[in-house]
């Protein structure tokens, strides 16, 4: 119930809140609207290594993403409801033309973007827990 009710928090907050494992945090924009989840990263040529963007979905299903006009690498960090990893697409490279490779996950319910080589840095990988922060 305590994580039903910070996700409601979160999907009505404009402050931009955290996640955090085991050994990092990262700052994150919440993709929460169609538009937000389908723009993503795209268009940027650089983020701070402490930060990311957070999608949330209503339902845990398997989830596709692609990399088209998205300038900067990234691992893709998939989790179930109770924010546990189920998957990591490490270093997946910007979509240079088109048809752009899709990704597919395992069923998440969130995904988290960041930039690429951090999740092994850190050591995110399955069975890692997140945990939101506001």
């Amino acid at each position: 119930m305590k994580k039903v009710f910070l996700l409601l928090i979160l999907l009505s907050c404009t402050i931009i809140p955290s996640v955090k494992f085991d050994k990092v945090s990262f700052n994150v924009e919440l993709a929460r609207t169609v538009e937000e989840q389908e723009k993503g990263l795209m268009f940027r040529d650089s983020m701070p290594d402490n930060h990311g963007m957070i999608f949330l979905f209503n339902a845990e299903m398997e989830r596709s993403f692609w990399m088209k006009n998205t300038l900067i690498p990234l691992d893709m960090v998939f989790l179930d409801k109770n924010m546990t990893v189920k998957e990591v697409k490490a270093n997946v490279q910007p979509c240079k033309a088109d048809p752009c490779e899709v990704y597919n996950s395992k069923p998440a319910m969130y995904v988290l973007e960041i930039n690429a080589g951090l999740a092994d840095k850190y050591q995110i990988k399955e069975g890692a827990k997140m945990i939101l922060r506001q």
